[in-house]
This record gives C-alpha cells, sequence and structure tokens, in this order.
C-alpha cells in the first residue's frame, strides 16, 4: 500500500488525470430530504450518478408516494428500477425494508428530525436500520447532513486496492477513515462519481482495461500488468 504522501499524489491524480478523462459536471441539485437521500443512497451503491438518478426518478414517477412503495411487491419495484441498476431485486427489498422499520418507528416517513441530533447520532440511528449499509450512512452524511464522509461501494474499494490507496482488508471505517484525511470535504461528492466512472469503464472486476486506463501510469496494478506484458498501455 502507497504511503501518505503517496496517496495524496494519488488522490491529486483521481481529480487532474479522471477529471480530464471523465469531463464530469458539479452536481448543483438540492439536497433531498433524508429519507429520499437514504433511498438514493440503497441506488447509488454500485452504481453511477446517471443510472442512480434515472432509478430513484422512475421510481418517484411510477409509484404514488413511499407507502405504496412500502406496500409494493419487491417484483413490481424491480421492474422498474431494473432498467438502470444491477441487482434490482436485491435493492428493492431494503427500500421496501427500509420503509417499513421507519414507519413502525415514526408512523411516518420524515426522519429529517435526526439533522438536530448531530452527526454522530444521526449515523449511529441510520446505522441501526437493517437495511442500512456503510455507504448508504456515509452517502447521508455527506450529502444531507453536510458531514464529511466519503462512500466507498464494492466496485470502487476494488479500484481503491488497484492503486494501491488502501489495503484490501482494511474495514470499512479503516477506509473512509483514510480516504476522508485526503480528500477534501467539497470534493467528496467529485471523488465519489470520479471513483465510480473508473470501474464502469475501465477497472471492471474481471478483466480491467488497464491498457487504456487513463489512471495507468500513477496505479500500481497498471504499472505491474504492463511490466509483465511486456506492452506499452495504449
Amino acid at each position: 500500500m502507497a504511503t501518505m504522501t503517496n496517496r495524496q499524489k494519488l488522490v491529486s491524480q483521481v481529480f487532474t488525470v479522471l477529471g480530464k478523462a471523465a469531463k464530469l459536471q458539479e452536481s448543483e441539485a438540492e439536497p433531498r430530504p433524508l429519507l429520499e437521500e437514504f433511498i438514493y443512497a440503497l441506488l447509488r451503491e454500485g452504481a453511477t450518478a446517471v443510472s442512480a438518478d434515472q432509478a430513484f426518478n422512475a421510481l418517484r414517477k411510477a409509484f404514488f408516494d413511499w407507502n405504496e412503495i412500502r406496500v409494493s411487491a419487491v417484483q413490481e419495484i424491480a421492474e422498474v428500477i431494473g432498467k438502470y441498476v444491477k441487482a434490482p431485486e436485491s435493492r428493492s427489498q431494503r427500500i421496501i425494508d427500509f420503509l417499513q422499520e421507519v414507519f413502525e418507528s415514526n408512523f411516518s416517513f420524515d426522519l429529517d428530525p435526526l439533522a438536530k441530533k448531530g452527526l454522530k447520532a444521526a449515523g449511529k440511528s441510520l446505522s441501526g436500520y437493517k437495511a442500512s449499509t456503510d455507504y448508504a450512512v456515509a452517502w447521508v452524511m455527506q450529502k444531507t447532513l453536510e458531514g464529511h464522509a466519503v462512500p466507498v461501494d464494492g466496485a470502487s474499494r476494488r479500484a481503491l486496492v488497484r492503486l494501491g490507496m488502501i489495503d484490501e482488508n482494511d474495514v470499512a471505517e479503516s477506509v473512509r477513515s483514510a480516504l476522508e484525511h485526503q480528500v477534501p470535504k467539497a470534493k467528496n461528492g467529485m471523488f465519489v462519481d470520479l471513483m465510480s466512472w473508473l470501474t464502469k469503464e475501465y477497472c471492471w472486476e474481471k478483466d480491467p482495461n488497464c491498457p487504456q486506463c487513463p489512471m495507468k501510469s500513477h496505479c500500481q496494478t497498471g504499472v505491474e500488468v504492463k511490466a509483465i506484458t511486456g506492452k506499452k498501455p495504449r
């Protein structure tokens, strides 16, 4: 794994090199209510921003309100979001489970009062939901609660390991803590989007396209692949 100085350089390269290649725009969308942001995070994990946006908008359009989604069948929801994100059934089950638990606890779908409890307490409450994931909690803390949190899904974690920025055995909390020391708070969202773009376009789970990856010269795995094959990256 890279030293702290090298990790900082790699983070800088993510913004400069990937930023130039991906040409992503900073999101100017208004923060969603806390409950909606959590549901969006369940769709965003393991997906790009574009795919998650499409799935979330389709979900809102297809159902009257969150209560209708709560009482709907998994397959009904999966058919709506399955056009845009992978594993629609498991995502749909998480959404239903989350809405059910919120309703049973609050008799409403308003979670905004959690924001008044402070970051630590709000994060603990969100983590207590059975449908919760580390990614979803970090996403909400970043987007709605304005905390310094970097959500990392499985695909991004894989890329970070290949880049040499984290160790394969690091637990989720350690990964986020390390990134939060390296990634400026104001750039959290862009970092997440760039890593999602990288894993979609090049850093696949099987047979990653290292030769054409923009990060090939800065990536530990990319350099090793070049050394083994003896080929110059295209």
